[in-house]
Formats: C-alpha cells, structure tokens, sequence
C-alpha cells in the first residue's frame, strides 16, 4: 500500500516564490494538488513560474508583492482570496541578507535585513492569520478551518555564522515568532512550524560553490556536501497536510547535521 499525501482542494500562498527554494516549495505544492499562489516583486519571474506549473497540470496563479510594504500585503492577500478563495497555507519565505562584519554594519544595512526577513514576515503571517482565525471563529466564510503556517527560517538562527551576523539575528527572530504564533494561534486549529534550511544550492548562490572559499565551506559541512531545493519538499508537504495536526510550534532543522 502506497502512502501519498494530497493538497487538492487547498489553496497555498508562497512569498519569495521568484526563485531558489521558494520556486521549488511553489512547485512542490501544485505537484501535491494545491492551487498555488505565487508572490514576489518579481512578476515576469512569476509568470514563467506560472506557465511552468500550468504546462505540468497544475493550478498557479501570480501576484506583484512586496514585503517590506504594508498595503501591498493587504492587497495581495486580498487579491489571492478574491481569485481563488481562503487560505489555507501559507509558505512564508521571503528573505534578504548581506555579507559584512557586524562592526561594519550600518542602520540601512540593518534596515534591509530586518524589514523583510522579521516586519514582513511577521506582517505576511498576520494578514493571513487574522483571515485564518475569522473562519475558525465563523466569522468569514471557507470551506477549511484552521491552516498551515510555514516560516521559512534558517540554520544561521540556530547556529551564528561570521559575517551574517545581522541575518542569523533576523532569523532568530523568525523562530520566536513562529512559537508566539503558534502558540496564540493553535487552538483554532493554525499549526505554525519553521523550516531552518542549511546550505542549499540555488541560482543565487549556485556559483560559490565552485570558488576556493565555497569549496573550502564545503569541507566543513559533516558530510562534506550542500542540499538541493528538492531536498526540502517531503517536509515542507508533511507541514503542510492534515496529517501534521499534531505538529506546532517545531522548530526543524534540515541542514544534513551540520547544526548538531
């Protein structure tokens, strides 16, 4: 007997889903049966993602975000349910960094960092929370109550890297929220859980591995190897299903050992 966890029916909205991991868990998602609601500032990236998933059967749909912006949160959230109908996962995954010692850190550097990866993320996940919460409490109309929140945080939250400084912080951050929110938010049937990737190979990152630090960083790892996007999509659709009830507040690390 096959065991397979289907999402149809569900509707999933995925912030940072222009590329890297947050293209793969949009993928990942529409392959499992969710409509999927792709949002980022950059839509012409959007719109190939779109024709991508369509062309493999599954249901997309893009939508211009910008997280650092209050209104353009409303209005995205806003637009995706008057498209497809309530939330029911949110995959709350956008986030920036810079390299540079904390001694050389300036207030707009800091800025950058925090008002995405913790102000936007926290700001995305209430918009959608509070949506959430009117339905379990019937208020607002949907055909599923509770939901499914995944912050997508990171090894640097758990472990602190030099020169990331600021970001580890910010992720930090994004870890704490993830276990207000579930706790606040978990007896309406909201399960809230982050994701704390290691090193993934993506197309922003894609070439560093073939530089002498980047292999150098690669010798470090445990099993002297970084992850792929894919690497995540067993977990990420776990969290996601409703087979993952008893799962909130976890905090999960999949980074091949390298935070143990």
């Amino acid at each position: 007997m096959a065991y397979e966890i289907d999402l149809a029916g569900r509707i999933a909205f995925v912030t940072g889903a222009s590329g890297g991991l947050g293209a793969q868990f949009a993928r990942t998602l529409a392959r499992a049966g969710a409509a999927v609601v792709l949002a980022s500032r950059r839509v012409d990236k959007l719109k190939a993602l779109r024709a991508e998933i369509e062309g493999e059967g599954g249901n997309a749909h893009a939508i211009e975000l910008d997280v650092t912006d209050q209104a353009s949160i409303r209005s995205a959230v806003a637009h995706a349910e008057t498209e497809l109908g309530s939330i029911d996962i949110l995959i709350n995954n956008s986030g920036v960094s810079t390299t540079q010692r904390l001694q050389d850190v300036a207030p707009e550097d800091f800025d950058f960092i925090f008002n995405t990866n913790v102000k936007g993320a926290f700001f995305v996940a209430q918009e959608v929370g509070k949506r959430m919460l009117a339905r379990a409490k019937g208020s607002a109309p949907g055909s599923y109550t509770g939901g499914r929140i995944i912050n997508i945080a990171s090894m640097a939250g758990l472990k602190v890297l030099p020169q990331i400084g600021v970001y580890c912080m910010s992720k930090s951050a994004v870890i704490q929220m993830t276990k207000a929110m579930a706790v606040e938010w978990g007896k309406y049937g909201i399960n809230v859980n982050a994701i704390c990737p290691g090193y993934i190979d993506t197309e922003i990152n894609h070439h560093h591995w073939e530089t002498d630090s980047g292999k150098k960083l690669v010798q470090m790892l445990p099993r002297k190897r970084i992850g792929h996007p894919q690497d995540l999509d067993a977990l990420l659709v776990m969290l996601c299903s409703d087979q993952s009830h008893f799962i909130n507040g976890a905090v999960i690390a999949a980074d091949d050992g390298f935070g143990a």
